[in-house]
């Protein structure tokens, strides 16, 4: 009954704020968070449409870092917008800039495309750029289009800009947010136990232990992490929306997470809340 790492169209995910809800509500959900790639910009759609279901927001992003030279992301729950967004903003143009560098060397390679028109504080991302390709009928699928260009170490990659993991755990403590270490065991960069003590020293509160590329022997041992290093847990389905079932096999509520991961997290957001105060 409870989801916390769900996209919608202001990022990468392909329902809009209030859509989300809606699906989510049918799913039986609870508790949603909203949590798209580097801006809070679907919070306020999203918690008006969750009044008429009974649904809780808990307002969250999903922030993109680096550590040693590979992708990782640190979820972020309960950030101060006021606080926050303004280094967001420089987190989205260089999510812009990002994406015109993959178009560019799509184009070197023979396959010209256009970003597609985004909205407001949309953050562009590699799905876009993958349905773009589909739709000039380069690719079938959008999983194609990672295959054969877009994914890490692809010819047409482009890896986020320096902004690394340390840092974005600070900025999102700085902001009253508290970081999670996003689905850990899809990073690439090196082994959970290794990458772990260097997070926990920048200020890392918590690991997203339920995810659907976890198996369960990974999620016993972010479980013993979690015990061992007096760390939340959270978790959630990191759902998409998509409709095509080859790219997005992430079903809403197919965790069944009990809401009571919840609690923990809205004391340690408090907690920030309190020492923001009062430093």
């Amino acid at each position: 009954m409870l989801e916390l790492h769900c996209h919608t169209t202001c990022s990468d995910g392909s329902l809009t704020p209030t859509d989300l809800v809606a699906a989510a509500a049918a799913a039986g959900v609870r508790v949603l968070a909203i949590t798209d790639h580097d801006t809070m910009a679907g919070w306020q759609e999203a918690i008006m449409a969750a009044s008429a279901y009974g649904i809780e927001i808990v307002p969250g992003l999903e922030l993109s870092t680096v550590h040693q030279e590979r992708s990782l992301h640190i979820l972020g729950f309960y950030p101060e917008p006021a606080a926050l967004g303004p280094p967001l903003q420089e987190r989205l143009a260089g999510r812009y800039r990002r994406a015109q560098r993959m178009i560019e060397k799509l184009a070197e390679l023979g396959y010209p495309i256009q970003l597609p028109l985004l909205q407001g504080n949309t953050a562009p991302g590699r799905p876009h750029i993958a349905a773009a390709l589909v739709q000039a009928g380069y690719v079938q699928s959008s999983q194609d289009a990672f295959d054969r260009w877009l994914g890490e170490d692809k010819p047409a990659y482009v890896a986020y800009e320096k902004f690394s993991a340390c840092e974005g755990i600070q900025l999102l403590r700085q902001c009253g947010a508290v970081p999670v270490w996003a689905h850990p065991y899809l990073f690439r960069g090196g082994t959970v136990e290794t990458v772990l003590p260097e997070l926990l020293a920048a200020g890392l509160m918590g690991l997203e232990v339920y995810h659907p590329s976890h198996s369960p022997s990974q999620i016993r041992r972010l479980e013993e992490l979690c015990q061992q290093y007096e760390l939340l847990k959270t978790g959630g389905s990191d759902y998409h929306g998509s409709t095509n079932a080859a790219d997005q096999p992430h079903a809403l509520n197919q965790l069944h997470l009990s809401t009571d991961l919840l609690p923990p997290l809205q004391q340690a957001a408090a907690t920030l809340r309190q020492a923001r105060t009062l430093s």
